[in-house]
């Protein structure tokens, strides 16, 4: 018995370091799936594929000739049917690798006064109970979300962004892009998300927001009108109800209540 186990040790590939590598990049594309496919409704189409290899494993073993050909004609289309049903899913892969830190310039906002000015508006909405979307772009272009909606061109200011969200206003529905230190555009129409895990209690500005986050890096900040509170949506998770320094933190910048209190009165 020992010698049969030392025999299969030495028979073992070394692991040598291109194969580390190997193996680490591999794990790397595992987790970033995983981590896409968590909680959506490809787990369950991954789920039945598993289940049909197994079933096709076990025709192969047991010699289950007209299964095993019905299985083998089918698999060459299956291949582009996982394509076709993964096409978002793939997409978001690819772009979750892409928006890493060793590929991008990080995810910051342009500047400081741009964080807080947005922080500033925010917390005015949130008192006032004003309904509001504000979309950070990232690495990630959103030209296609900012050509459906009015293009503003000007300067992130904390009195705009409230003229932009006044209920009575003509572009007080649909969301608001931020690029860099400027607002793109206004009233943009963005794609609301599928996901069925998701609180059927969530309305359209929250639906939009995860919508988006997972077609690209960006940052989503919604204002409730009904709550008065601020919610996060990032990579198609939400982050709900969150207070005005988490969101600071959010943009890449600190803040106190106080502070943002106080520069909202002072103004």
């Amino acid at each position: 018995m020992t010698n049969w186990i030392d025999n299969l040790l030495s028979n073992l590939p070394r692991l040598t370091m291109v194969g580390a590598i190997d193996i680490a990049l591999v794990a790397v594309l595992v987790y970033q799936a995983i981590a896409i496919l968590r909680g959506r409704r490809a787990v369950r189409v991954v789920i039945g594929i598993t289940i049909v290899i197994v079933v096709y494993g076990i025709s192969v073993v047991g010699r289950l000739e007209v299964l095993r050909t019905i299985l083998e004609t089918l698999a060459p289309y299956t291949a582009f049917g996982v394509i076709v049903m993964f096409q978002s899913e793939i997409r978001r892969v690819l772009a979750r690798i892409g928006e890493q830190r060793w590929v991008g310039f990080g995810s910051r906002l342009a500047s400081r006064e741009v964080a807080d000015e947005i922080i500033l508006a925010v917390t005015q909405l949130m008192q006032q109970r004003t309904g509001a979307l504000i979309v950070v772009e990232r690495e990630t272009g959103l030209r296609t979300f900012v050509e459906s909606g009015v293009i503003v061109e000007a300067h992130v200011t904390r009195d705009l962004l409230l003229a932009i969200f006044q209920p009575d206003g003509a572009l007080h529905d649909g969301a608001v892009i931020v690029q860099g230190d400027r607002i793109a555009a206004a009233a943009c129409f963005l794609p609301l998300t599928m996901n069925p895990e998701l609180s059927r209690k969530l309305g359209t500005r929250h639906r939009a927001a995860i919508g988006v986050t997972e077609e690209s890096d960006c940052l989503a900040i919604i204002v409730s009108e009904e709550r008065g509170s601020v919610s996060v949506a990032q990579a198609g998770e939400l982050e709900m109800d969150i207070p005005i320094e988490r969101l600071g933190q959010r943009l890449g910048v600190s803040v106190t209540r106080s502070r943002a209190a106080g520069e909202g009165r002072h103004r």
